[in-house]
């Protein structure tokens, strides 16, 4: 014979373990606000632009499309020279920062559009002032050194990144973070609610000896608190009374 769950059993179950069930959704939450608040160490981005572009020449007013195609492809090319030692070193150097060439390579990210000649730098630091100092200084010196490096001179920075020491950190986002606590949180109270249920094998209803014993229940006894107990037996008490004085 197939068990089948009523949706009614399943509000039930919920509404039983109702306290657990929002017990471990606002633990989660509060684990997950103090960890964004005061554990995880705040991140701030600052980013500055890079254009690769060949000098037109002065006797010809046409854009070559040929020219601006190899640059385009020139640009995963610069981003791996960027992040390279031969620049990073120097970055190192001239901001004396106390930190490996990897360590400041991890910080470096460089992103592209597609078919775009524009690279844009950014730079990840816990202090917004050295992410700044980062970012503009690793951009002046591959302008300066690239010519160096590849013979060729067709990369400009663009104004560099303005003043973003103030800005608000990207990571972590405490409200991104609480939500999913959150939903993770009620997820789990659910499913544990639901294994419990599971799991409880004590008989509650007369329908849970039916199915157990596979026979029909003949009578069951209720629970009489004290209060009914009283009224029944001051009822007795004047039935019999009664039935006394009616023999006399």
């Amino acid at each position: 014979m197939e068990e089948t769950i009523s949706l009614k059993e399943l509000f039930d179950t919920l509404k039983k373990r109702i306290v657990l069930i929002i017990s471990l959704t606002l633990i989660a939450m509060i684990v997950s606000g103090v960890v964004s608040y005061f554990i995880i160490t705040p991140e701030y981005k600052s980013s500055t632009q890079i254009l690769v572009n060949q000098k037109k020449d002065e006797t010809s007013s046409v854009i070559n499309s040929g020219e601006v195609q190899a640059n385009v492809q020139m640009i995963s090319t610069y981003s791996v020279i960027l992040k390279s030692a031969a620049i990073l070193n120097i970055v190192k150097e001239e901001l004396n920062l106390d930190m490996s060439v990897p360590a400041l390579n991890s910080k470096i990210s460089v992103e592209s559009a597609q078919n775009s000649q524009v690279m844009t730098l950014s730079v990840t630091d816990a202090d917004p002032t050295v992410a700044l100092q980062i970012a503009n200084k690793t951009a002046e010196v591959f302008e300066k050194e690239i010519k160096n490096i590849m013979s060729i001179d067709n990369v400009k920075v663009l104004p560099l990144a303005e003043d973003q020491e103030n800005q608000a950190p990207i990571s972590p986002n405490p409200p991104l973070n609480i939500a999913i606590a959150a939903v993770v949180g009620l997820m789990i109270g659910v499913g544990l609610a639901f294994l419990l249920e599971y799991l409880d094998n004590t008989l509650k209803t007369e329908q849970d000896i039916e199915k157990l014993l596979e026979l029909p229940v003949l009578g069951a006894i209720t629970t009489i608190d004290e209060i009914q107990e009283a009224k029944l037996r001051g009822t007795q008490k004047g039935r019999s009374r009664g039935d006394l004085l009616g023999s006399k």
